[in-house]
């Protein structure tokens, strides 16, 4: 797979413009990610679908019908439930129909939010690999196009367009922090982050950690996966893609614990009665736990990519 580049990001900005929803920026509390710490929260949540993925999958899906070279079968991916449901959305935005394959353990709410969509569903296995070699031999059979949740050009560069739009509204911004599954969403914000000379802090759980193996490895790796946030950063290995941009200068993995992940969602509902995934939390967990440790004037944006749970685990008992 090439690397993608801020060419690539700025080509997508174009092409998605007027279409997704521009990030929305929120300031935090005085003090809340350290002392003398500015910082920011990037609700990606809201965006369509509940996810930055509404990116990558308009970009992606744009371009084939540009080129002509979307098929009559249409699209098919496999997905953990975020990237499907961009896919999903995308593929209806341009009449184009859509096959997701999931894992039987996805969350009802991103089921039931695809076949709200239109999309083919297709539930298969424990895990996300498992669902991706039954849409391979899906697209083999069917001649459907493949997407990918994270591991293509078209995908990372769209996700990176958010970056674009948080640089250009907080100028003098230091540092951007992201959670990581598979690595598009990290591939394409480093892509423009560090254009544009701010660092970047990629955050996994603890136990799935596929970027940060890949990083001590030199080289893309299988991991185990077993985390709270498995359900959207579940990927058992990173992509090539991921992996250069994270060898780059600027660059920072750390990992965080599933129960930082936890109070990290947590406090997002308590203070500021924002439902998101535990994958969403991950990024700020980073803050919460001290993975990252910003220094005094540092300037913060923390990515919070994801709003698709159920929220009644954070209702708290009366």
């Amino acid at each position: 797979m090439v690397t993608i580049t801020h060419a690539d990001v700025r080509a997508a900005a174009a092409r998605i413009s007027g279409h997704t929803r521009p990030v929305t920026l929120t300031p935090v509390d005085p003090g809340a990610f350290g002392a003398a710490v500015q910082g920011w929260l990037a609700l990606e949540s809201m965006q369509h679908t509940g996810s930055f993925k509404a990116r990558g999958a308009f970009n992606f899906v744009r371009s084939h019908v540009e080129r002509d070279a979307m098929p009559e079968a249409g699209v098919v991916i496999a997905s953990g439930g975020n990237a499907g449901l961009a896919c999903a959305w995308a593929a209806a935005r341009h009449g184009v129909p859509a096959a997701v394959f999931i894992p039987e353990t996805a969350p009802a709410v991103k089921v039931a939010k695809l076949r709200d969509l239109g999309a083919d569903v297709r539930q298969v296995g424990s895990e996300y690999a498992e669902a991706l070699e039954a849409s391979q031999k899906y697209a083999a059979e069917s001649g459907a196009l493949e997407s990918h949740a994270y591991d293509h050009p078209l995908i990372a560069a769209g996700a990176g367009t958010l970056m674009e739009e948080i640089v250009a509204a907080l100028p003098g911004l230091d540092t951007v922090v992201v959670a990581v599954g598979g690595g598009g969403l990290f591939a394409g914000v480093a892509a423009s982050a560090l254009e544009h000379g701010v660092r970047v802090v990629a955050v996994e759980p603890e136990g799935s950690c596929a970027l940060h193996a890949a990083v001590a490895a030199g080289e893309v790796v299988d991991v185990p996966v077993h985390s709270v946030a498995a359900d959207s950063l579940g990927a058992r290995r990173a992509s090539r893609t991921a992996l250069e941009w994270a060898l780059q200068d600027g660059v920072r993995s750390v990992l965080v614990p599933d129960e930082a992940i936890v109070a990290a969602r947590r406090t997002l509902w308590d203070h500021r009665r924002l439902a998101v995934e535990h994958g969403s939390a991950t990024a700020l967990a980073a803050l919460t736990s001290g993975a990252h440790r910003p220094a005094p004037g540092e300037r913060v944006a923390v990515v919070v990519c994801g709003a698709n749970t159920d929220p009644s685990d954070l209702v708290r008992a009366s």
